[in-house]
């Protein structure tokens, strides 16, 4: 990654380990972020307060009042379809009953996770928010009848709750987008130390704006210079913090490896701190710490406790009934575009329908992968022609991915543009062959190139999507793509699938990486 010089301070004598040295951050520094959220304020005067932090509360509020109240004009519009008197004291609890909703929610915590969390997402809230919603939704009908006001029927409840609940989602999924994308409540974000782990954080940031974060720069005493990738201000040394912080506004930190030894990274994450910025730390070992790892603790001593990449007989007959069911419901679905795809592909070029593929399944077993066909059929005596348009040039095994491949045909172009072409994947997972979320399907070529832990991938059924299309797609280098699965696997949940399939959309219709 490129890096700017702003202009030279004066550099600390800090005799430390390398950038990439196996001492992690010792134990101070994890006791500090594990007590960060528990120290008390300093006066607002003498703070750095972010702007997110004031205004993106405020707007997730007024976001959570619509909904309530478009809520109940939908209950009366569609379920109710005619007005009754007791609906004047309903009509007349709704002011209080949003002011108690915003009460629940900020003792829950709903509404200061946004300048905490990278990216949160409506589908991050979405468990909260069914608790909460079907709290409130049982405390209203018990004040409602206790005071004798109405007496609502469980059905006309339950809609209130379904119809409340995904307005809710929806509304906050839009005030987070006209936050981030309209109204500029970014957040100016700056990366402690200069070295790999830091590039490629601030290579993710920059590839993914609706996170909300924007790189002012680097600090370092020390930075690694490179020649190629996005130009990043160096701002200074580990002693221009302070002055740093307050002259570029900066809002949130993120300590990447250093040269500093650990007892000086705590003293310069606790001085961000008493400016008010928020702090994050890069773990060490971060390529095996998953969102499911939990913290917890022996005798005040903070451990990272690691989830073993083992699915129970029930989560797997959970996670294989999901898939029967919307892979059904999905092909009846798409049954007129497939048979219009179909056509299409015989009537623009000659070969068949499907494009087939030996790919590594569950267990190392191979598999027959169905596509549609995308490419001229003689595609693959081409390749060698055009490989030098490959857009993966790292060191190492790397996947094979053209921009504009010449060998695409007109409707294939369409059909990769919005992943149309994955969709008789389907049939797969009917076959038990494939899951809708998983690890990426390996050519065999590709699968020659795992080795050691991260073969823990074929301990699941590989996926139609999974965190490597949500993260990037074919953007991705392999090595990344392969630590990505392995920490899928590692750290599979229910849930955490089908957080992956609602933000699959999104990343298709994003279209990045999409070719």
């Amino acid at each position: 990654m490129g890096m700017r010089r702003a202009p030279a301070a004066p550099k600390p004598n800090t005799n430390g380990h390398p950038d990439e040295s196996p001492e992690s951050l010792d134990l101070d520094l994890f006791s500090l972020v594990t007590s960060s959220r528990r120290r008390r304020a300093r006066p607002i005067k003498q703070r750095l307060r972010s702007h997110l932090a004031l205004r993106f509360p405020v707007l997730l509020m007024a976001g959570d009042a619509v909904a309530c109240a478009l809520s109940i004009g939908v209950l009366e519009l569609t379920v109710l379809r005619r007005f009754q008197p007791q609906d004047i004291g309903i009509l007349a609890l709704v002011v209080p009953g949003i002011a108690a909703w915003a009460m629940l929610a900020k003792v829950y915590g709903l509404y200061n996770r946004d300048q905490i969390s990278i990216g949160r997402s409506a589908a991050d809230d979405l468990p909260d928010l069914l608790l909460l919603s079907s709290l409130a939704t049982w405390l209203g009908i018990l004040f409602l009848n206790a005071t004798h006001i109405a007496h609502p029927r469980l059905r006309h409840a339950a809609a209130f709750w379904l119809i409340y609940l995904v307005l809710l989602t929806a509304c906050r999924a839009l005030v987070r987008w006209l936050a981030r994308s309209r109204l500029g409540l970014r957040q100016r974000t700056v990366i402690v130390g200069a070295g790999q782990v830091g590039r490629l954080i601030a290579g993710k940031l920059a590839a993914r704006p609706q996170y909300g974060l924007d790189i002012v720069g680097f600090l370092d005493d020390d930075p690694m210079e490179v020649e190629s990738g996005p130009l990043i201000t160096h701002l200074g040394g580990f002693a221009d913090i302070e002055n740093v912080l307050r002259t570029e506004r900066i809002e949130r930190v993120i300590v990447a490896f250093s040269r500093l030894p650990a007892d000086a990274q705590v003293d310069l994450c606790r001085r961000c701190l008493d400016l008010g910025v928020q702090v994050d730390i890069v773990p060490r070992m971060y390529e095996v710490i998953g969102l499911r790892n939990q913290f917890h603790s022996l005798d005040g001593i903070p451990l990272v406790a690691l989830n073993t990449p083992r699915l129970s007989s029930t989560s797997r007959a959970l996670k294989r009934s999901l898939d029967i069911v919307l892979a059904g419901l999905g092909l009846l679905v798409t049954l007129p575009f497939l048979l219009y795809s179909a056509w299409r592909i015989k009537s623009e070029s000659s070969g068949p329908v499907f494009f087939r593929q030996e790919r590594v399944g569950a267990g190392g077993r191979r598999f027959q992968i169905f596509k549609f066909r995308t490419m001229f059929v003689d595609a693959d005596d081409r390749k060698n022609e055009i490989a030098h348009l490959n857009k993966h040039t790292e060191q190492g095994p790397r996947m094979f991915k053209i921009p504009d491949d010449p060998r695409v045909t007109p409707f294939g172009r369409f059909l990769r543009k919005w992943s149309l072409d994955e969709v008789p994947q389907l049939l797969n997972v009917l076959r038990g062959e494939m899951s809708l979320v998983g690890p990426r399907p390996l050519i065999l070529s590709e699968d020659e190139n795992i080795f050691g832990q991260h073969r823990r991938r074929l301990q699941l059924t590989p996926g139609i999507t999974g965190l490597w299309q949500v993260l990037g797609r074919s953007d991705l280098p392999f090595a990344e793509m392969v630590t990505l699965d392995y920490l899928y696997v590692t750290n599979w949940s229910l849930w955490g699938d089908v957080k992956l399939l609602s933000r699959t959309v999104p990343a298709v219709l994003r279209k990045h990486g999409a070719y």
